[in-house]
């Protein structure tokens, strides 16, 4: 029943639930008419024999009774003695037998009686009230008698009009929530069939967005913005590939034409260096690629390490290489990122810093109100602020010939800043001391998020 269910179409199913609880509350709402109806009915006849029984009372009271006695419509009255004898008669009454038994009679002072119509020679059944004419014992008693045959046609007549008017008003209303659903879901089909259009090869496909302001324009905006997220993944990835198939090409050519030479002439002490150079470059640019593939696909950096390390272990990630590493200040704390993730942002950073620095590149970490600060500072020629955002972007280039000449891939900063902001932190850029950069990282202290602007002035210290 459920699979059944399911392969109904979102239409038939909301017509199904609709007209199911339609039918449901239409049903009860004809029994609760039909009840009332038939209660109503009841207590206007009871209500009406009462008001004649009344009137005939006061005249048997103030010896006016005529005979026959006077009636109106179907009503049949008699006045009986305390023994059951007819006393007087309406002139379509029985004037020798009583109506009612005695135990019938003694029973309709307090409620109707309902009695067969065949005692007044009908075929429809008889109710009958009894009123005392008075309250003293022995009184006699008037008896009034209507038919229900007139009750029973109108139930009749209830029952037949519920039975044809309600699956016809069902059916008028399951073609108006046809119609109605249909105008409903049509921006669903509109959504389901430009998506289906959508080939992730242009930058203006999108779905189109209702006028309504309801859910349905909700989902399209949603969509759209996935799309457009889409989009900027494809565009990066593209990207990507035509930079990664570009920076590869230099190597691998300058490798091609190594080994040639060598394959020729004979290779010598300085074509084998230029060679393990050139090995050297090629296996960072894919070391890098590798890092940032991991990263990209929400993957940690493979280590045993868990992510806290001493700041105390910041010397012995720096190489002895020139320009020398001066250590600036250095606070104890620490920092919440694994051993292999502090030494890939140390030395890309280091790294970065030496290719650009004059003489002097320096370390420092410190400890502030808004969080660990960890900061390497060269004295070279520093990035204007305008270009600050853009050297996170992979292979970026502001210098071509310094950064192919030095060695870098152009990847440095990209892997940093992915690798502190997983970890909760932050990267910004500022001018140091000495005239060149400052990178800071900045790790807040918990429940403190960094502010989140890369080109924000940073506080220059003294290391």
């Amino acid at each position: 029943m459920t699979g059944w269910w399911q392969r109904r179409s979102l239409r038939a199913r909301l017509m199904t639930i609709g007209l199911l609880g339609l039918a449901v509350v239409q049903a009860v709402g004809s029994v609760a008419l039909y009840v009332a109806l038939s209660i109503a009915s009841r207590h206007d006849l009871d209500r009406r024999a009462a008001a004649t029984a009344q009137q005939v009372a006061e005249l048997v009271t103030s010896d006016r009774l005529p005979d026959p006695i006077p009636v109106t419509g179907s009503e049949s009255v008699q006045v009986v003695d305390a023994h059951g004898r007819v006393v007087s008669a309406s002139a379509n009454g029985d004037r020798l037998t009583s109506l009612l038994t005695l135990d019938e009679l003694r029973r309709a002072r307090t409620s109707p009686v309902t009695v067969p119509g065949s005692r007044l020679g009908l075929t429809s059944s008889l109710r009958v009230t009894a009123t005392p004419v008075s309250s003293r014992p022995g009184a006699q008693v008037v008896v009034v008698a209507e038919p229900v045959a007139d009750l029973a046609r109108s139930r009749h007549l209830l029952i037949v009009t519920l039975l044809i008017s309600y699956p016809l008003l069902l059916l008028v209303l399951g073609l108006v929530a046809y119609r109605v659903i249909g105008a409903a879901l049509r921006p669903v089909e509109a959504l389901r069939s430009a998506a289906e259009r959508v080939s992730g090869s242009g930058h203006d496909e999108r779905l189109p967005e209702p006028a309504s302001r309801d859910e349905i324009r909700a989902l399209a905006v949603t969509l759209n913005s996935m799309l457009d997220r889409l989009a900027a993944a494809r565009d990066r990835e593209r990207s990507f590939v035509a930079n990664v198939a570009h920076e590869l090409r230099s190597p691998l050519t300058s490798l091609r034409l190594q080994v040639d030479v060598a394959t020729r002439h004979g290779a010598d002490a300085q074509d084998r260096a230029d060679l393990a150079a050139e090995l050297h470059r090629l296996s960072a640019l894919v070391e890098d690629l590798l890092v940032l593939a991991r990263l990209d696909a929400g993957e940690a950096l493979p280590s045993p390490d868990p992510p806290a390390e001493p700041a105390d272990v910041l010397p012995t990630l720096v190489r002895a290489e020139a320009p020398a590493v001066l250590l600036g200040q250095l606070d104890d704390g620490t920092l919440p990122v694994s051993r292999l993730e502090l030494e890939r942002v140390v030395g890309n950073l280091v790294d970065n810093a030496r290719r650009h620095a004059r003489s002097r590149v320096e370390l420092s970490f410190r400890r502030t109100p808004a969080g660990d600060v960890l900061a390497v500072a060269d004295d070279g020629d520093g990035i204007p602020a305008a270009d600050r955002e853009r050297v996170f972007d992979r292979f970026a280039r502001l210098d071509e010939a310094r950064d192919r000449d030095t060695g870098g891939t152009g990847l440095g900063l990209a892997i940093v800043r992915e690798l502190v902001r997983r970890r909760g932190g932050e990267i910004r850029l500022g001018d140091s001391e000495q005239g060149g950069l400052r990178v800071e990282i900045l790790f807040a202290e918990t429940g403190r998020p960094p502010e989140r602007n890369p080109e924000a002035p940073l506080k220059r210290t003294t290391g």
